[in-house]
């Protein structure tokens, strides 16, 4: 299902990790569908695009999903817009340049830029491709959509990544509980590309989760998961790439699931820049006993403060929960009563009470040594907490603190 159009679009310039973009247009300017309002000359970065033909009418600050407050650019759309047209990307003669130029980004949630992924050191040769179409996270259902309705999509983006990267093998991996889309991708696959079935179990889609899944290979501390020889991208990546570098189209929408505590839980084609309210309200608005909307996942995504916030190449979905289906609020310093229970939960044996202990302290060599850095941030531990301790809020602050200051995980 296709989003309204809204009456106007907030752009950030931060939609990826790395470099913020810059605006490279000034209020008052004419723009069209796709042409680029944002870029920065950094290696770790992606453009912006305006997804509408419109008029820049303010630029300003704009509060993310994530919680930051960001230079972002206000457009009002023309009333009538052709959206089979976009200016389109550059010609390149390396593919990742083009991937580069149409803006795209892990649609997972992570946001990293496509094509430094595409990059991997040459050191570490890569021989297998993995598309990750678990979608693990409860409650979102856009990469199954995805992978049901255009499914030749992703088999030509994973067709792609493979030659881009010269690897031999291509797997796509969909959970057990996703049939219609393991049938649908299967059908397209041929036999250049395997699609398994793989195990329900949270955090599957985690990248190295899914690579030692596939390959029986466990990512080594401090090594990034090419050195496997794998290489993971999102299923809604692939189908980016694929359309980049086929049609030179920029990324400028995603599909997001709206659901939960709504009258018409729905998966739609938002543009970005699209206010969550409006998202919300064209699924009937939120129901009376609402506790908390949350940008992604339940496990995962950020509770937003504000409802007028856009949709960004990150918001995999908006989820609206009960009262009684989200945590009480909890201080920092809530008592951890040695338990263990997190320990048991975590997937990749860390111990996140420690971590918890020592970033509450700010004391970061002591999370270091708990390996605080190698944390996913699943929210596994969190969750079965049975003092509630804030575990990934604290650990997500350890990681912070010890990257600024040049730690590597």
């Amino acid at each position: 299902m296709t989003a309204p159009l809204p009456e106007r679009l907030f752009i950030p310039m931060s939609q990826h990790l790395g470099a913020p973009c810059a605006a490279s247009v000034s209020v008052g300017d004419r723009v069209e569908r796709g042409q680029v309002i944002g870029d920065v000359d950094a290696m770790v970065s992606a453009p912006i695009h305006s997804p509408v033909a419109g008029e820049v009418a303010a630029i300003g600050t704009q509060l993310t999903p994530g919680g930051q407050r960001v230079p972002t650019v206000e457009i009002v759309p023309d009333e009538e817009q052709d959206f089979e047209s976009f200016v389109p990307v550059p010609e390149a003669d390396d593919p990742r340049d083009i991937v580069r130029a149409a803006g795209i980004v892990g649609l997972g949630g992570a946001a990293f830029p496509s094509h430094v992924k595409l990059r991997p050191p040459h050191d570490m040769p890569i021989d297998t491709v993995i598309l990750n179409g678990c979608e693990c996270e409860s409650f979102l259902t856009c990469d199954d959509r995805l992978m049901r309705e255009r499914p030749e999509r992703v088999v030509a983006g994973a067709r792609h990544i493979k030659d881009i990267v010269g690897a031999s093998r291509v797997v796509i991996g969909i959970e057990d509980n996703k049939p219609e889309a393991y049938q649908s991708v299967s059908a397209r696959a041929g036999g250049d590309v395997e699609v398994l079935s793989l195990p329900t179990a949270y955090p599957q889609g985690a990248e190295k989760q899914l690579i030692w899944t596939v390959l029986g290979k466990e990512v080594p501390r401090g090594k990034l998961p090419a050195a496997t020889g794998a290489l993971v991208h999102n299923v809604a990546t692939a189908v980016a790439i694929a359309d980049a570098i086929e049609h030179r189209r920029p990324l400028m929408e995603r599909i997001v699931t709206v659901t939960g505590s709504v009258e018409r839980p729905a998966n739609y084609l938002a543009l970005f820049g699209t206010p969550v309210e409006l998202l919300i309200e064209t699924s009937g608005g939120l129901s009376a006993n609402v506790g908390r909307v949350i940008a992604g996942g339940p496990m995962t995504g950020a509770a937003l403060a504000d409802l007028s916030v856009p949709v960004v190449k990150g918001t995999s979905g908006v989820v609206a929960l009960e009262s009684g289906q989200t945590a009480p609020a909890v201080s920092d310093d809530q008592p951890c009563i040695r338990c263990a229970r997190c320990a048991d939960a975590c997937p990749i044996s860390l111990e996140p009470f420690a971590i918890g202990v020592y970033a509450n302290r700010g004391d970061w060599d002591g999370s270091e040594v708990y390996r605080a850095l190698d944390c996913i941030e699943c929210g596994c531990c969190s969750y079965v907490c049975p003092t509630r301790r804030p575990l990934v809020q604290l650990i997500r602050r350890a990681k912070h603190a010890l990257m600024q200051r040049g730690s590597r995980p």
